[in-house]
């Protein structure tokens, strides 16, 4: 049994209560929330969008950083409009390798924007894992090219385990706590998915 987006179909009924709402402009400016999604997305995200972001850190940056435990993520994010409800509902995927363990590591949940008033009210993704599982702060660089994912803990499955045998945690460290990864092309970010009609039209983005 893999697991599938959204914590697998048990998870996900065990915990709906726990599920974010995704109304993607509560408490934000309409504008600001746009102009953010035109940055992730390259462009307004139309009927679904996608943006991928991954980074490999090499020797050299993991010598540097020798308490970092991640050797590698990739993240995806989804922009999908829902016209019943009026609004654009937001997803993550999230897919780490680990420096001193073996294996391909998940997560995924819901986004909402958010604003950042450490950061001069600063428009990002607020993102959640269902059942308290954590979640990730996706934010933007400057010249949109890299993604700025900030977390204190998260949830994470081993991708080749059933659910029940595969739940850890990724808990932020002295060099765990933020992590850049570089905009890349949507492909790259093929294996975070696991739906084969989302890949088809993943691959063809």
């Amino acid at each position: 049994m893999q697991r599938t987006f959204f914590v697998g179909a048990l998870a996900a009924a065990a915990c709906a209560s726990a599920t974010l709402a995704v109304s993607a402009q509560d408490g934000v400016d309409k504008a600001k929330a746009a102009a953010f999604d035109n940055r992730m997305f390259a462009g307004p995200p139309g009927a679904k969008a996608y943006a991928c972001f991954v980074r490999r850190y090499d020797a050299d940056h993991l010598a540097q950083h020798p308490r970092q435990k991640v050797s590698a993520m990739k993240l995806l994010v989804t922009a999908e409009d829902a016209p019943e409800d009026k609004t654009v509902n937001y997803s993550f995927r999230l897919g780490i390798r680990y420096r001193h363990r073996t294996g391909n590591f998940d997560s995924s949940g819901y986004c909402n924007h958010a604003i950042a008033t450490d950061a001069g009210n600063e428009v990002r993704f607020g993102c959640s894992v269902d059942c308290e599982g954590g979640g990730i702060n996706v934010a933007l660089s400057k010249d949109d090219k890299s993604a700025i994912i900030r977390l204190e803990k998260i949830t994470v499955w081993n991708r080749n385990k059933p659910d029940d045998e595969a739940g850890d945690a990724l808990v932020a460290g002295a060099d765990d706590k933020i992590f850049r990864v570089d905009r890349a092309d949507a492909s790259e970010c093929a294996e975070l998915v696991t739906d084969r009609k989302e890949l088809a039209a993943l691959r063809h983005k």
